[in-house]
């Protein structure tokens, strides 16, 4: 390692391991139950300390009750392990508010998807790459755009590559334009949970969390199989799905693996089938059709007493086709996805309660995408654009954790750590035959403590619990030097009933590499296009994007504050109240927030050149020559173009992010069946400040931004193998500052159905059939009067053209 704090840091991991080597590690039992691993962590042979009843489960809709896969009798199991996403401390409880979502609440709500289920989350946008978000010069800035059709998760609206994303604590591989990940690559089947804590992580986690991080926990145990198929079909016409399933499962004395498959086809949504779209010009895609294909092979297996062996792999196949349409001709857009996560770790019990962990993780992702440009009239179509950007990762490390000393009030505990993380993008240009090689890598260190100062069996009045967290983490970058993020929390309880969390860290994000090395586009529109008026039939606008090598870091300081409500005297009441605070400094973004807007916007005066000489275009011209488009339909002539605007990358002087998150669940037994109530909504408040002269301006509340207002409120009821569910969800109303139009608040119902039977005698199949309707009532989405004759009239970032989605879902498990 080149740091003398990476090597401290692994000292440190090595002594852990030593500690106390005159006993014996603990061995695995039988009869206890399997835990399945949480962000970094994985099932570790020791006793683990008693689960915080006071904590609550977070914000969010609370944790319904799994159903666990019964492993054979003879089976032998180690024992329970209790672990949370958010903390490197095993059996920990994270000061930040966390979403925690497991299987049995995603069946009971009709979601089919990962991407379905974080869409649905007011903490969430639902910007940034979907495939609901229509690819076109309307759709704001870049960050909103769906170049590999996945799902990516979007707190805050920041966007997708300011949450960081795992699959059972490990990174995934970036992947589309923007390098997200996508989270709906994972078959549904094989999830346990999905947690996400709403909180800057980048102590925790690196890089990358500065809104938070979502972590996927895979089902560890199960023995049986299950295989599902699943029809699906929107109101109005389009979104035809067929989905299959199959997920296998086996245990054994010391070990055990489940392997799924799914295949995904859908139909597009074409313009031509919704009232409100009829009138663009064809063809039009408002919600690509394409077909996905997804792999998961997931394992364990003891070696000795001790030691455990784990491997998680998956790998994807995705494409898709969609229409874009100009001044008398269209694209023909395609694009190909592959991408690939291969993770083995091993894991080894030592004495005193100590573990040891050494895990790796190799991840790609590839994106082909390609273009002909077609004429209405009819013609040869001509290859425009292909490019391939092809993302991969390789992370190693090695940590340690366990207890440091007893305390009156329970054990203090330490996690230590260190590794090497590198990323690395091949933008290839397929039709100029080049590519752009570029590579960034860290080795890192970390540190993470809890201190327990007041317990439950400590005689303190007003104080039944008080304990301090801290976290710090170093990386030392290949490109930007060393960098330290620290992370305090504190957790406390004056009673039972409540518990405060309070949280302040700061966070680090390097640029991506394709923010960096990316392509660079120039494009030759007519002032209509962008929002000019008042111009010549003649006048052209020559717009320049892409990368920016000389882009610097992006700093954060985070700060959240959120009070549980848990009353011991109601069973099953909880409710959290969330306070966040995100000062984001030089945020990497695009000054021309809106394609459609860039001649109306004043927000971006500073980046336009209404004088442009024939000699600084022709220096653009030449810094872009691979990636010239004309839009005009005239020759580029110099002398009529009226307007330069640069629209590469830069860094804003600031971003400020804050808001209330409010939830709530109570259940009750109701008869032979049990009734939930969850709720949750999000307010939310952000701003932007490109350059210091320049006044702040909104971006919550603005089209192509996130509403200030989300919520999702909706009742469960189960009983005797039935299950209904219903909700509502309500986004707030955004306005469109060009022309002064406010758009209506977006409102739908969705309603759920399940039947399932038991084996029968315990051998044979049981039975499960399922019914979703998404937006019962077909609630059309918002419409607004665009400058641009080719945007579509509604704002896809906040609001959907499915309208009423039907599916049918039948599976059969033994």
């Amino acid at each position: 390692m080149k740091t003398r704090a990476l090597r401290n840091a692994i000292s440190i991991a090595l002594f852990a391991t030593l500690y106390g080597q005159a006993g014996t590690a603990p061995a695995r039992e039988a009869g206890a139950a399997r835990a399945a691993p949480g962000a970094g962590q994985g099932a570790t042979p020791r006793q683990a300390p008693p689960v915080d009843e006071e904590a609550g489960q977070g914000a969010g809709a609370p944790r319904a009750a799994a159903a666990a896969a019964t492993p054979p009798a003879d089976a032998t199991t180690e024992l329970e392990t209790v672990t949370v996403t958010g903390t490197r401390i095993r059996g920990g409880t994270t000061p930040s508010p966390v979403i925690a979502i497991d299987s049995e609440q995603i069946r009971q709500e009709g979601f089919s998807t990962l991407g379905e289920v974080v869409r649905s989350l007011p903490q969430n946008f639902n910007g940034g790459q979907n495939p609901g978000v229509v690819s076109a010069t309307g759709s704001g800035n870049l960050y909103n755009q769906n170049a590999g059709g996945g799902s990516s998760l979007n707190l805050r609206g920041i966007g997708p590559d300011a949450t960081l994303t795992l699959l059972n604590g490990r990174r995934l591989a970036y992947g589309g334009l923007m390098q997200a990940v996508d989270i709906s690559a994972i078959p549904l089947a094989a999830v346990e949970r999905i947690d996400i804590v709403a909180d800057g992580a980048s102590a925790i986690y690196g890089s990358d969390a500065v809104a938070g991080v979502g972590n996927v926990v895979l089902k560890r145990d199960m023995d049986g199989g299950v295989v599902s198929a699943r029809y699906g079909r929107a109101g109005d016409g389009g979104l035809d799905t067929r989905e299959y399933d199959a997920t296998a499962g086996a245990v054994w004395n010391d070990g055990g693996l489940i392997a799924t498959y799914r295949h995904t086809r859908i139909d597009p949504i074409n313009a031509s089938e919704r009232s409100y779209t009829q009138h663009m010009a064809r063809p039009f895609v408002l919600y690509p059709g394409g077909t996905t294909r997804s792999a998961l092979l997931s394992g364990y297996q003891w070696l000795g007493e001790s030691t455990e062996l784990r491997l998680d792999a998956l790998r994807t196949e995705r494409d898709q086709v969609y229409y874009q349409t100009g001044r008398g001709l269209y694209y023909d857009q395609r694009s190909d996805g592959t991408a690939w996560f291969l993770a083995p770790s091993l894991e080894i019990g030592l004495a005193h309660g100590w573990t040891l962990q050494a895990g790796a993780v190799r991840a790609r992702d590839q994106n082909t995408g390609r273009a002909w440009l077609v004429a209405n009239g009819g013609g040869t179509p001509r290859l425009v654009s292909g490019v391939c950007r092809c993302n991969e990762s390789r992370s190693y490390e090695i940590s340690a954790e366990g207890p440091l000393l007893q305390l009156g009030a329970g054990e203090a505990r330490l996690a230590v750590g260190a590794g090497y993380r590198s990323n690395e993008l091949v933008n290839r240009n397929l039709l100029a035959g080049t590519q752009v090689h570029s590579e960034d890598s860290s080795r890192f260190a970390y540190a993470e403590t809890s201190v327990p100062l007041i317990g439950a069996s400590t005689a303190v009045p007003f104080a039944r619990r008080l304990e301090l967290t801290a976290a710090a983490r170093m990386e030392d970058y290949d490109s930007f030097g060393r960098v330290t993020t620290p992370k305090l929390g504190l957790i406390y309880a004056p009673g039972r009933d409540v518990t405060l969390k309070a949280s302040w860290g700061r966070s680090f994000k390097a640029p991506t590499l394709n923010e960096r090395y990316g392509n660079l586009v120039a494009y030759l529109v007519p002032p209509s296009m962008i929002g000019g008026t008042g111009y010549g039939a003649d006048d052209a606008v020559l717009l320049s994007w892409g990368s920016n090598p000389r882009l610097g870091p992006e700093r954060a300081t985070t700060r959240s504050v959120s009070l549980a409500f848990h009353p011991e005297r109601v069973p099953g009441l909880q409710a959290d109240l969330t306070w966040f605070d995100i000062d984001y400094r030089e945020r990497v973004v695009q000054p021309f927030a809106a394609f459609g807007q860039v001649l109306s916007d004043p927000a971006v005066a500073e980046f336009l050149d209404f004088a442009p000489t024939r000699e600084q275009q022709a220096a653009l011209l030449a810094t872009y020559a691979g990636g010239f488009y004309n839009w005009t339909g005239k020759p580029y002539d110099p002398d009529t173009v009226v307007v330069i605007g640069r629209g590469e990358y830069v860094n804003a002087r600031t971003q400020r992010i804050r808001g209330l998150d409010l939830s709530g669940s109570y259940g009750r037994a109701l008869g032979r069946g049990r009734l939930d109530l969850r709720g949750s909504a999000s307010w939310l408040d952000s701003a932007q400040q490109n350059t210091p002269g320049q006044a702040a301006f909104d971006l919550a509340g603005t089209i192509f931004y996130p509403a200030r207002v989300r919520g999702r409120l909706g009742l469960v009821w189960t009983a005797a193998g039935f299950t209904v569910s219903s909700f509502a969800n309500h986004t707030g109303g955004v306005s469109y500052p060009a022309l002064r139009q406010d758009l209506a608040s977006f409102n739908t119902f969705d309603l759920a159905l399940q039947y399932a039977t038991a084996r029968r005698g315990g051998t044979g199949p049981g039975f499960e059939i399922g019914l979703s309707v998404q937006n019962l009532f077909d609630r059309a989405p918002p419409l607004y009067r665009p400058l641009a004759a080719t945007d579509v009239p509604y704002d896809s970032t906040n609001a959907s053209a499915i309208g009423r989605y039907a599916s049918i879902t039948v599976s059969a498990h033994w």
